[in-house]
């Protein structure tokens, strides 16, 4: 059994977990934001046996898309009485970050 943990932007967060549920695959949710652009980003877990792994793998390449940001860039430290107006800079963003591990031990508790 195998863990998908993919990162995706919170744009493709629904879209992502309908595709996965309407396959057949449950996910837990964790929200979290990324550092370069501060901006919602969404962790999910996925629990699949390993020969479903690229079946999630190729849900989440379909709904996790990249897409051109302008950001500002952090202002630079300026003397008193200087003025610095630093023009956007353009950013890819988007897609997927994926990792997959191996599941040592998986127990459901509670449920009769």
């Amino acid at each position: 059994m195998k863990l998908v943990i993919a990162v995706v932007q919170g744009a493709d967060a629904e879209p992502l977990l309908a595709s996965l549920t309407e396959r057949g695959h449950r996910a837990t949710q964790i929200n979290s934001a990324g550092g370069f652009l501060r901006e919602r980003n969404v962790t999910l877990l996925v629990g699949v046996q390993d020969e479903h792994v690229a079946e999630v793998q190729e849900i989440v390449r379909n709904n996790c898309h990249s897409r051109t940001r302008f950001v500002n860039p952090l202002m630079p430290i300026v003397e008193p009485g200087e003025f610095y107006i630093p023009n956007p800079v353009e950013v890819l963003v988007g897609g997927a970050t994926m990792f997959v591990v191996t599941i040592e031990r998986y127990e459901r508790l509670g449920i009769a």
